[in-house]
């Protein structure tokens, strides 16, 4: 007699097989998986040993530089020579309190970041009215800068004149810093093809010896704004027949060096790109365009193009360490930068990153003697300096005009030298 399977049976078999199946896929996805995990791990071993590798030639690169320029690192330096107290930075900071913590317990900023002057008075007006009525944006309101007062104000008693920062190419940036206060926009307004001559006309008319120019980075222009930038150089200069000077404080153009080189020929006297931060805080802090190395060659190569000063800015108080500060600084001359401005990171709305301390007057202090010991032309630090601080301003005025007194001295020395050849 032959068996039949029976219903329960059938099911039993069914169920065994898909029980297999399953089990078989299943050590399938397995080895798929352990496959593509070896794949990565050889990817990443990889690129690791890329990214050493690139550290390593940077390392070497800068330390050559420094080599070049003979320098020496400035806390062994002083610890030779005598002088460990210049670099006890005391209380070196107070720890910045968070906006729960100021509603709450009523904590306030330090004593030393109260603004000495507050926005107003006769020169203030006017100035204010006169870029209103000429649609022109500056910097200082744009970024909030704390030092506006000072700087719209002048002095009245040293018949200081009152200055600002232009800013060029409109007021929204294509990049979003985590600091910064200006607008953003992927595109932004088409810049205003008769800004260059505007501008000129209006800054030659105001009577003042030094003038920063600003720009908010457009990467959505083929060269960055650099042949705008430039074009407005060279109409102030000649509308002013060489006697105002001019500094120029840019964005990175990208890297694209001969759009770097555009401006750095334009006639200008200061070219200014701001590195912002500490080399290890640069992707926390800037738009992911921006970068440290890339910031460096940008500023390397505006001298080397023929820039009489290149200047550049660092905040503090973002959480930086005393060694990345003073690191900074040395690589920062070691690729040619000859001013260099340091103040404290406020943050402008609750937006932006937080402070993470504040820095104390005695920490920039201490940081400023560190800086000139470096050989920088000149040094601004202090919590309330900005990259467009007025004493640098009118030293660097006083400088160049320095510089020009020299070169024509030399030149009447050639020219009686010479005539004095053809008589004999």
């Amino acid at each position: 007699m032959r068996h039949v399977p029976t219903l329960l049976g059938g099911q039993r078999e069914r169920g065994e097989r898909s029980l297999s199946s399953a089990a078989a896929a299943a050590d399938l996805r397995m080895n798929m998986k352990r496959k593509v995990k070896t794949k990565d791990r050889a990817s990443e071993s990889r690129g690791l040993l890329k990214l050493r590798a690139l550290r390593q030639l940077l390392k070497e690169e800068d330390e050559a530089l420094a080599m070049d320029m003979d320098f020496v690192d400035p806390i062994s330096h002083f610890a030779a020579n005598g002088k460990e107290e210049k670099i006890q930075f005391g209380d070196y900071s107070v720890t910045a309190p968070t906006p729960k913590q100021q509603r709450k317990e009523q904590l306030r900023k330090p004593e030393w970041l109260k603004h000495k002057k507050l926005p107003g008075g006769e020169r203030f007006v006017k100035l204010r009215k006169k870029l209103k009525e000429l649609n022109l944006a500056t910097v200082c309101e744009e970024a909030k800068c704390p030092n506006l007062g000072e700087c719209w104000g002048g002095d009245e008693k040293s018949e200081t004149p009152a200055t600002a920062t232009i800013m060029l190419l409109g007021d929204t940036c294509t990049r979003a810093c985590r600091f910064c206060a200006v607008k953003t926009s992927r595109t932004p307004p088409p810049p205003d093809p008769k800004e260059p001559q505007k501008v000129a006309e209006a800054v030659s008319e105001w009577g003042i010896g030094y003038v920063v120019f600003t720009t908010v980075d457009r990467d959505d222009i083929e060269d960055q704004g650099a042949g705008h930038i430039a074009e407005t150089v060279r109409t102030l200069k000649t509308l002013s027949q060489g006697k105002i000077k001019v500094e120029a404080l840019v964005g990175d153009f990208n890297g694209k060096m001969e759009d770097v080189e555009k401006v750095a020929t334009s006639g200008l006297d200061v070219f200014a790109h701001n590195v912002e931060t500490v080399q290890a805080l640069q992707n926390v802090v800037r738009d992911r365009r921006a970068g440290w190395w890339q910031s460096l060659s940008v500023l390397k190569h505006a001298k080397d193009s023929g820039a009489p000063i290149t200047k550049t800015s660092i905040m503090l108080g973002l959480g930086e360490t005393r060694e990345d500060v003073v690191d900074a600084l040395r690589v920062l001359r070691a690729h040619k930068v000859d001013v260099v401005t340091l103040g404290q990171y406020m943050r402008p709305t609750k937006r932006h990153m937080p402070v993470a301390e504040y820095v104390t007057p005695e920490a920039f202090k201490a940081y400023q003697e560190v800086a000139e010991e470096m050989g920088f032309l000149y040094v601004a630090s202090g919590p309330m300096v900005r990259s467009s601080y007025r004493a640098g301003e009118f030293f660097m005025e006083n400088h160049l005009k320095q510089l020009e007194k020299e070169k024509a001295q030399k030149k009447v020395v050639q020219a009686m030298s010479g005539m004095r050849e053809m008589r004999q």
